[in-house]
């Protein structure tokens, strides 16, 4: 889909339904169709998200968007600023789209129930290895792209260039790049072996470390925040499986994925590896 024509493509979104609606975070999740070039419909997620909205503006959103500014597009997902009020300095909000959108993105973004399964080594190896295992690389072909230097270039707010031990750091895509006290960075791991923290051994002790020390620094230097001031975690199960670390400001509780049996503290990840004696990281998920 062509960067220049999501804007305007925007404004003709035939909606089908609502995936899921968070009152918490203030998002939305839309599935319905997009035009792309040629006149062809194509599948697409639409999920909004409020930048501090009055109540009487929240009606109609993608039908009365005055002005769209691109943010940054990389393979199918793309990141939009909206006004509904062009008198407005600030974007009033901020729109991801996914397109083409495929069974298992409508999934992702669908509401679901959350269960929590005692994991040990064996299940691990019996089941979930194989399912990672599983995974076509061009589910995660955006996260190469930012890796090699193919999108998100300016978005790089630090980039360690080792091949075994490098990582990336820029802001998440669910951040709308202006409120400190929502702040959500990412931590890529430039290594393809590291699909989840199942993964982790002793020799990644200095790449976790790094994370922590330059996040720490970034978040201090460029915004202000002290280093207990922001919580570092990791998904498991995570969104995708190539390693990453979630950096949000602390005070954040809208964050979606923080509670407990998902999110596992950088510090706790850490501590365990420095101690590992076993094959595997014995958490649940």
């Amino acid at each position: 889909m062509s960067t220049s024509t999501i804007p305007e493509s925007l404004k003709h979104f035939q909606l089908e339904r609502v995936l899921n609606e968070d009152p918490v975070t203030h998002t939305i999740a839309l599935l319905g169709q997009l035009q792309m070039e040629g006149g062809k419909l194509s599948s697409a997620i639409i999920r909004i998200e409020k930048t501090a909205l009055s109540a009487s503006s929240v009606l109609d959103v993608l039908s009365n968007l005055k002005d769209v500014q691109l943010i940054e597009h990389t393979d199918i997902y793309s990141w939009l600023f909206a006004w509904l009020n062009q008198s407005q300095d600030r974007p009033e909000v901020k729109i991801n789209v996914v397109c083409p959108a495929t069974e298992v993105h409508v999934r992702k973004y669908s509401a679901q129930q959350t269960i929590l399964v005692r994991e040990t080594p064996e299940i691990f190896e019996r089941i979930v290895k194989p399912y990672i295992a599983a995974f076509p690389p061009t589910r995660i072909q955006w996260v190469y792209n930012i890796l090699s230097g193919k999108s998100e270039v300016d978005k790089i707010l630090y980039r360690d260039t080792s091949e075994d031990y490098g990582y990336v750091i820029l802001p998440d895509m669910k951040w709308d790049l202006i409120t400190v006290s929502s702040l959500y960075l990412v931590a890529i791991v430039q290594s393809k072996d590291i699909r989840c923290l199942r993964d982790l051994r002793r020799r990644h002790l200095g790449m976790l470390r790094g994370i922590r020390r330059e996040a720490s620094r970034i978040a201090k230097e460029k915004w202000g925040l002290s280093d207990g001031s922001i919580r570092f975690f990791v998904h498991y199960q995570p969104s995708y499986y190539h390693f990453h670390v979630h950096i949000v400001n602390a005070n954040y509780i809208g964050t979606a994925g923080s509670t407990v049996g998902q999110a596992h503290l950088l510090d706790d990840l850490i501590s365990m590896t420095q101690k590992m004696d076993r094959q595997y990281l014995n958490v649940s998920r």
